[in-house]
């Protein structure tokens, strides 16, 4: 089982941003929530703090991340457990450090974008709750 964290970052317009996963990675192409796996004896919020500031280059804090939802999806190669946060706050200015493309979308185009299935069970929370 695979855990992972990850964050709906909503900027002052409401908008969404996702993240399209490098085409070398399993999953490559596809639109996603900015975050990734927890390390051994990690708390979801940590791993997601560690997570933005390695892919984004932002800072934030536990009081700032706000549980959303989760999903769970049994890939062919894993089983995944999904944890979305909603952020609002942080400091500093995003950029992709890892070659990631980057865009800012409102919760009702986020289903134009192809993302992986344990993604997708988001999309109309996101839509709803924005």
């Amino acid at each position: 089982m695979l855990l992972v964290s990850a964050a709906a970052l909503v900027d002052v317009d409401g908008r969404v941003l996702i993240s399209r996963r490098p085409s070398e990675k399993i999953l490559g192409g596809l639109w996603e929530f900015p975050g990734g796996k927890l390390e051994l004896n990690e708390k979801p919020e940590e791993a997601l703090m560690r997570e933005l500031h390695e892919e984004l280059g932002i800072k934030t804090w536990k009081s700032c991340l706000a549980p959303l939802s989760f999903s769970y999806f049994d890939y062919k190669e894993f089983d995944l457990l999904l944890l979305l946060f909603v952020c609002r706050k942080w400091e500093g200015i995003i950029q992709p450090r890892e070659g990631q493309e980057l865009r800012w979308v409102f919760p009702k185009e986020i289903q134009n974008f192809p993302m992986p299935e344990a993604d997708k069970p988001f999309i109309p929370v996101l839509r709803d709750l924005l």
